[in-house]
């Protein structure tokens, strides 16, 4: 236990805090933004991003994971705000969370492993391309000193790690940020700041129960919100989860994710904040910063709610341009570049399924949606692969008038159709052995078609004998199969 504590703690102090420091710089501008677009008072969402990433600090499976308010969560809260009001969101934010927690005593992180690399190399392609789109806005219409502090931002990032010693011990996006801003207020260019963007909190959060009716009609209402919140949430963290995972090396506790998605998007409903998860942009910045343990997100959510109520005044005139540039670093690192490369080595089912993916998050902004269409091609996909693994082939045993069949593979929905086709039924003769040692039958469909066969050559007055099947597959056989039940066939024969 202490051995886990100091190493998720204590093993990397200087670095986590340093790094924690650059995200909470980047998450104010953002938890802003994403007020905005839910239609709240900016408040809601740092007031979120604190509760949510303070909290996970401590009850999260993924140490040195971002965990915030966030675009794609801001999005399902609009028309709930619109047509409810902030109260029907805090309450909706609670049942998120009570939703989440019930996924991971469920152990539905574990569902993760059907999650194709593919689906997951296109969710952070497209991922990047948000990231970097949604800075778009700050570029465009602007004078040009805010391309010079963009570039000059990327300039400091990019060059900066090469110098010798100092490069190594700070973050290069903080040196950004610090110098542009010191830059900005000395020479008091006129760019857009943080300031810009909104009003800042000047207190603390405090505990704030939702006034709402409690009934079944509230119940209701908030059901659909907080149902889609939750997945949303869910999918995002774990996916972000499983890309920290490969930026560390190291693993994440997806069942512990969840439960402490859940308790945190509580604590935050509770205090004013709405629902929220895994950023993965802001995650990346910790990593790349050298956040690895836990006391970067705690770092980051302290440092952030200190920032707004305490050093507002400082906070306000960070320029945008010094964000932007970090964030279009986030978007640079983010992209897996090495996917395009691999695209003519890939199989094309494969660059098929990353594609798509890429095309429905970036269209649609729905993270879910388009992990679910990419989970479902890459399905699709493997069942068509294995369906065509099938053989039946006719044995050296045959004669004149037995006739021995080997089926060899997977037989379920997708091979059904090709396994009736390989037997010939209009041949004349009296035995049918079809030999099941090396083939195994999977579902309703696949029982079905062997009914078919079976009942086609009796229907043509051949003796059919099934042999070697394997247990699991005599399983289903027997529960579901009624070819050896003559009521049941003589239905299947007169059309019912």
């Amino acid at each position: 236990m202490l051995d886990t504590v100091r190493a998720q703690w204590l093993s990397n102090i200087r670095a986590d805090l340093l790094a924690g420091l650059v995200v909470a710089l980047a998450l104010v501008p953002e938890a802003i933004a994403f007020s905005i677009i839910a239609g709240v008072d900016p408040r809601v969402g740092l007031y979120a991003s604190f509760c949510i990433a303070t909290v996970i600090a401590f009850v999260g499976g993924r140490p040195g994971m971002i965990s915030a308010a966030t675009g794609a969560m801001a999005l399902l809260m609009v028309t709930l705000v619109r047509d409810h009001g902030l109260d029907y969101l805090l309450a909706a934010t609670l049942l998120t969370g009570l939703l989440q927690m019930l996924a991971g005593f469920l152990r539905l992180g574990s569902l993760m492993r059907f999650v194709s690399r593919s689906v997951v190399t296109g969710f952070v392609n497209a991922l990047a391309i948000l990231i970097f789109t949604a800075q778009l806005p700050e570029l465009t219409n602007v004078t040009w000193h805010v391309y010079l502090m963009t570039a000059a931002g990327l300039a400091i990032i990019y060059l900066f790690p090469m110098i010798p010693i100092v490069g190594k011990l700070i973050p290069s996006p903080l040196v950004c940020i610090i110098l542009l801003t010191t830059i900005s207020i000395a020479f008091g260019i006129e760019v857009r700041t943080v300031g810009d963007m909104g009003s800042l909190p000047d207190t603390l959060p405090i505990f704030l129960w939702p006034d709402v009716p409690l009934t079944f009609e509230t119940f209701m209402i908030i059901l659909p919100y907080s149902a889609g919140l939750a997945v949303v949430g869910l999918l995002e963290s774990l996916m972000t989860a499983t890309i920290v995972d490969d930026l560390t090396d190291t693993e994440s506790d997806r069942n512990r994710e969840c439960k402490g998605q859940g308790i945190a998007n509580i604590i935050a409903g509770l205090f004013g904040g709405m629902a929220g998860c895994a950023m993965i942009g802001q995650s990346v910045i910790n990593v790349k910063s050298g956040g690895r343990g836990r006391l970067s997100t705690l770092t980051a959510g302290v440092v952030l709610i200190v920032m707004v109520v305490f050093l507002d005044s400082w906070l306000r005139q960070i320029p945008m341009a010094a964000l932007v540039a970090v964030m279009i670093m986030v978007s640079i690192g983010t992209f897996s570049w090495v996917s395009v490369r691999n695209l003519k080595h890939n199989p094309l089912s494969s660059n098929i399924v990353m594609v798509v993916t890429v095309t429905v998050v970036v269209i649609t902004h729905n993270l879910a949606l388009g992990v679910f269409v990419g989970v479902l091609l890459a399905s699709l996909f493997f069942a068509h692969k294995i369906g065509r693994f099938m053989v039946v082939k006719d044995s050296s045993q045959s004669t004149d008038s037995h006739r021995y069949y080997e089926v060899v593979g997977q037989v379920f929905f997708a091979s059904s159709e090709p396994f009736i086709a390989a037997f010939d039924f209009k041949e004349a003769v009296e035995n049918i052995t079809i030999d099941l040692t090396q083939a195994h039958f999977w579902d309703v469909t696949s029982v079905a078609a062997l009914d078919k066969v079976v009942i086609k050559f009796r229907r043509e007055g051949a003796n059919v004998y099934l042999v070697g099947m394997n247990e699991a597959t005599e399983t289903v056989i027997d529960k579901f199969g009624v070819h050896n039940d003559p009521a049941e066939v003589e239905k299947l024969l007169g059309g019912h």
